[in-house]
């Protein structure tokens, strides 16, 4: 069963070798997990993240892709805020890479979404999107009542740029805001499957899909046994309901039953759990099931007309008043 740690674990080793891929992957990190923030006039870029790896990770790629260097530190522990971030990276003059990244417009100011240009790339670089999103903002719930993968995203700009994204790969994600927060739903099963598969975590997806088989199976599983209760339960409530209509009938007609209905109803009341087959089987000689079942409902409609000309309750004064109970 992939946790959300163990499939950020699996992201994290994930071998990004395409410059594109990596740039679409930090950029991203960058914008869900952090901002721009102006310190003593220069404009810094920062992002808060959750364990030491996908720090790592992301101080390579803006050293080797950009030349950047940058500060690393544990944040503060806070009792309020289970799960939150616990690291903080920090690019002090981080203007030119905010301008390199996309993340800054023309006029100095924070985009609202994702960079244009990495939502439009290459499926490889679509997918480094997402993996970078999980890394920085994703959370996985194994299969059950709640099952899905969300990103929590700071805008509704980034949250419809991950659902394009992922779109563009051929899997269905939603935007949906929960409790004024901004997030990207994935809730099929399957899909969640495949998500993890284009993002890298292979081992995780294999897990996934394998705990999915299960439930599904245990699922038709219940399901079959369901039916069968139901099937059994209509059967003991047509069993009763027989019985009950037979006593009657044998009841009003009293010597005046013809012997061969008077024998197929004692079968009937001698053995009431037995279907009609067995019935048949039972009598001596044998009958069909046809010819046991026309007996029996010849002797309810005898039983009936009977009633009806004394006027006295029929065959089905004796049934049960919730059958359904049985």
């Amino acid at each position: 069963m992939p946790s959300t740690v163990e499939v950020k674990s699996e992201l994290v080793r994930f071998p990004a070798s395409q410059t594109g891929e990596r740039v679409a992957e930090v950029a991203t990190v960058l914008r869900l997990a952090g901002g721009l923030h102006t310190i003593s006039g220069r404009i810094a870029l920062e992002a808060e993240l959750h364990t030491p790896q996908i720090v790592q990770r992301v101080r390579k790629d803006l050293a080797e892709l950009y030349g950047v260097r940058s500060e690393a530190k544990q944040l503060p522990p806070t009792s309020t805020r289970p799960g939150a971030p616990q690291f903080l990276v920090r690019v002090i003059d981080g203007e030119t890479l905010a301008r390199q990244l996309g993340l800054l417009d023309q006029r100095r100011r924070q985009i609202r979404g994702l960079p244009n240009r990495l939502t439009t790339g290459a499926p490889a670089e679509l997918a480094a999107i997402w993996r970078g999103a999980f890394l920085a903002r994703g959370s996985i719930t194994p299969p059950g009542r709640s099952v899905g993968l969300e990103i929590g995203c700071p805008t509704n700009e980034v949250a419809m740029a991950l659902v394009g994204a992922a779109h563009r790969i051929g899997i269905d994600a939603k935007s949906r805001e929960i409790r004024g927060q901004h997030k990207v739903l994935i809730r099929d099963s399957e899909t969640i499957g495949q998500m993890l598969g284009a993002m890298g975590a292979s081992e995780a997806r294999a897990a996934w899909d394998e705990l999915r088989k299960a439930r599904e199976t245990r699922a038709t599983a219940n399901r079959l046994v369901n039916f069968d209760d139901a099937n059994l339960r209509r059967s003991a409530q047509a069993s009763v309901a027989a019985c009950a209509r037979v006593e009657r009938a044998l009841e009003i007609l009293g010597d005046g039953v013809p012997e061969h209905l008077r024998y197929a109803g004692s079968l009937r009341l001698t053995h009431r759990e037995a279907s009609l087959d067995d019935l048949g089987a039972r009598a001596d000689p044998p009958l069909t099931k046809d010819a046991i079942a026309g007996r029996i409902r010849r002797l309810l409609a005898m039983a009936d007309k009977e009633a009806a000309a004394r006027g006295i309750p029929g065959t089905e004064a004796n049934l049960p008043e919730e059958l359904d109970s049985l």
